[in-house]
């Protein structure tokens, strides 16, 4: 079994909440939602009951309907169509793919209310209004969001338990990680930007380390997402394709600012507003929104309508990327694992920061400012506010840099102009730690620990 961290919230969720309310486990398609309550419910519960209702014939779906009032019926059934005994207060009923069944997840309230179960619900495009319209989401259920594996996952997967320990250690104090374990872990970390954190990449890896099956698994799902464009998106599927399709080449713009004017000339961004949130609620991008000042309240500065659109999952990005013949030859691989690649491979590393903060559970913000006047243009890659708020010195400003020669002017100018509110400017970057002139500067294998 592929050893997740959401498995250790699952028991607390067990062992604290006793029933009193469901889980419900949401995330993008194909990051191991079933996988990992299955073998909770087989590890942790004496038996338990799964309903895909991606699988179950109508009649299943019409039981929650009917059966609301008699609940017994309802378990009788279930028990006996899925030849599964349950016991009280010792059996887990999933509900996988909850939002194609919209009357199971009302019928929550009830079957919490009832208590003899405990209830866990997996699905993607849970929040999609669609699949919301018409029901009273029960306050009885608690949301937990999951992502792909993070790179400790990865190297737990790939069999080195230790790595990640040491690089917290370093983190804490502060201090390098010496020649031969930053290289170390650069190379993991290079592996795991290239092969991704969904599961079945992750696992054709590690059965084959060859680069072109992996990459097939990642054109499985990324041919997965866009079926669900067509199928779920409605009347916006056709916008929705258009920002997923572009998401690479914007990306590898200098600024990687979204231009709207890329797909269709004279774009106004309410027009499409929608088409991105489907992406965003989908959990198939990551959004960054500008945020006019940095300072203390970044959703209060939030300017909806200047954002970068970030993948995911990196490995998805680059095979999304490099998809001119159907397939990223092993070849790309290697350059992009010995870092000669010729293409902006700036794009990789600020998708992989982008997707390394939002799984650590921070909402994304950048800062730009195109000014005529040289000393207020500047462009900041993203912004972190600090857990606990104080009066002044709030917010991080972090710049991603993937080569070896850079300018750190927006950041000079950043802490100047808004010296009340900056504290800890920060480079994420390929080289070891260190702090000069007052900047950190961080291996970017350490972004999850911010």
């Amino acid at each position: 079994m592929m050893k997740r961290k959401i498995y250790q919230q699952l028991v607390e969720w067990k062992e604290q909440r006793q029933g009193e309310v469901a889980l419900l486990i949401e995330g993008a398609r194909r990051i191991g939602k079933s996988y990992i309550v299955e073998a909770f419910g087989r590890n942790e519960y004496d038996s338990y009951l799964l309903v895909d209702f991606n699988k179950a014939p109508q009649m299943v779906h019409e039981w929650f309907d009917l059966y609301l009032e008699d609940l017994d019926t309802l378990f009788l059934y279930l028990s006996q169509h899925y030849h599964v005994k349950l016991h009280e207060r010792r059996s887990l009923i999933i509900l996988d793919e909850i939002q194609l069944c919209k009357r199971a997840r009302a019928a929550i309230k009830f079957l919490v209310a009832d208590g003899r179960y405990d209830y866990i619900e997996t699905g993607s495009l849970v929040s999609i209004k669609k699949n919301t319209e018409g029901i009273v989401l029960p306050s009885e259920e608690r949301s937990l969001k999951m992502y792909p594996m993070d790179f400790e996952e990865f190297l737990w997967a790939t069999g080195n338990e230790t790595l990640m320990d040491l690089i917290r250690k370093m983190y804490e104090d502060h201090k390098p990680m010496g020649q031969v374990f930053h290289r170390q872990a650069m190379d993991a970390f290079r592996k795991y930007m290239i092969v991704g954190g969904m599961p079945q990449a992750v696992k054709k890896y590690i059965e084959t380390k060859d680069f072109d099956a992996v990459d097939e698994a990642k054109r499985d799902i990324l041919t997965i997402y866009r079926n669900d464009i067509f199928n779920y998106a409605g009347d916006q599927a056709d916008k929705v394709a258009s920002i997923f399709d572009q998401t690479p080449s914007q990306l590898s713009k200098h600024e990687k600012k979204f231009r709207l004017s890329a797909l269709k000339p004279g774009a106004k961004y309410r027009d499409w507003d929608d088409a991105f949130f489907w992406l965003k609620d989908a959990r198939i991008v990551n959004i960054c929104y500008n945020s006019t000042e940095p300072n203390i309240g970044l959703k209060l500065n939030e300017e909806r309508t200047t954002l970068k659109c970030y993948m995911n999952d990196t490995g998805l990005l680059i095979s999304h990327a490099f998809d001119e013949r159907g397939i990223v030859s092993s070849d790309i691989y290697r350059k992009l694992l010995l870092e000669k690649l010729e293409v902006n491979e700036g794009m990789f590393m600020e998708n992989m920061v982008a997707q390394m903060l939002t799984s650590s559970g921070h909402n994304l913000y950048f800062f730009s400012n195109s000014s005529e006047n040289a000393e207020d243009r500047m462009e900041i890659d993203f912004l972190l506010q600090k857990d606990k708020v104080t009066s002044r010195h709030n917010i991080r400003p972090i710049e991603v840099k993937s080569g070896k020669n850079y300018t750190l002017s927006s950041l000079n100018k950043a802490m100047r102009k808004f010296s009340e509110h900056l504290t800890t400017p920060t480079v994420i970057h390929t080289s070891d730690l260190k702090i000069e002139n007052n900047v950190t500067y961080l291996p970017i294998y350490m972004t999850p620990l911010l």
